[in-house]
């Protein structure tokens, strides 16, 4: 069976290819704002180098912080793909991951205004001369600091949702099971980085970032699998239900 049997309606694979590309922008411009923008310009411990290098690169701060929204806004259509590929195992636990991802995104888009604030810290308008040059610096590291434990906070409620998207491959036979364990071991690593950052920081320094490996390859090897084999149309059937149409 392939995608021309689905008269009427979308194949599960038009899905599957759509969603492996949404999930390629969402790690490149993931990767693009972490390495390349603020490991680039963010020097830990060093509030005012860090400001020194913002405001000498404002525009390439301000794409950061651009490419951050693009990941979400992404995540959004990609949450309702995820849903419909995996609603035949277990609409329920489907949306429940629907629901984690969710709220992962909104904390970590309102965390996204803590970047901003720091560049409004940094600027040159008149009310800021209220405080020392030094003042500002701190006070914007401590907004960027905020920034990182928002996206350790987000990645909490990822983490669950990794779990249970595993969980979904892994049942659903129409998807490898292999993608499933490496989901469910990325949503692992994210919980375990995650609340170390809130519980013991020096741990979390230790073992950042090699504990988010493993979720780097679970999330690109699901995304490669998407664009390249999707789904196996044949096992998807004996799954849909009529209701599902």
């Amino acid at each position: 069976m392939d995608s021309g049997t689905y008269t009427g309606k979308t194949s599960p694979q038009v899905y599957a290819r759509i969603g492996g590309v949404l999930y390629l922008v969402i790690i490149a411009t993931g990767i693009f704002g972490e390495l390349f923008v603020r490991g680039k310009l963010v020097v830990s411990g060093d509030a005012t180098t860090t400001a020194h290098n913002i405001m000498a690169s404002q525009l390439l701060w301000r794409s950061g912080i651009a490419v951050d929204l693009i990941t979400h806004i992404c995540d959004v259509p990609l949450m309702l793909i995820f849903y419909v590929l995996l609603r035949p195992v277990n609409k329920h636990l489907a949306l429940l991951a629907l629901l984690f991802t969710s709220i992962q995104t909104a904390v970590l888009v309102a965390f996204d205004l803590s970047l901003l604030v720091a560049l409004f810290l940094l600027g040159s308008a008149d009310y800021l001369k209220a405080f020392q040059p030094q003042q500002l610096h701190a006070l914007a590291y401590v907004f960027i600091k905020s920034y990182s434990n928002g996206f350790g906070i987000g990645l909490i409620f990822f983490g669950f949702a990794c779990l249970v998207l595993g969980y979904l491959i892994f049942r659903s036979g129409y998807l490898p099971r292999f993608i499933g364990v490496l989901m469910q071991i990325a949503g692992l690593c994210y919980l375990t980085n995650s609340f170390a950052l809130l519980l013991a920081p020096a741990v979390a320094n230790l073992l950042f970032p090699a504990i988010l490996l493993p979720s780097f390859i679970g999330e690109l090897a699901f995304c490669l699998w998407l664009l390249v084999k999707g789904v196996n149309l044949p096992k998807w059937e004996t799954h849909v239900s009529p209701e599902h149409g």
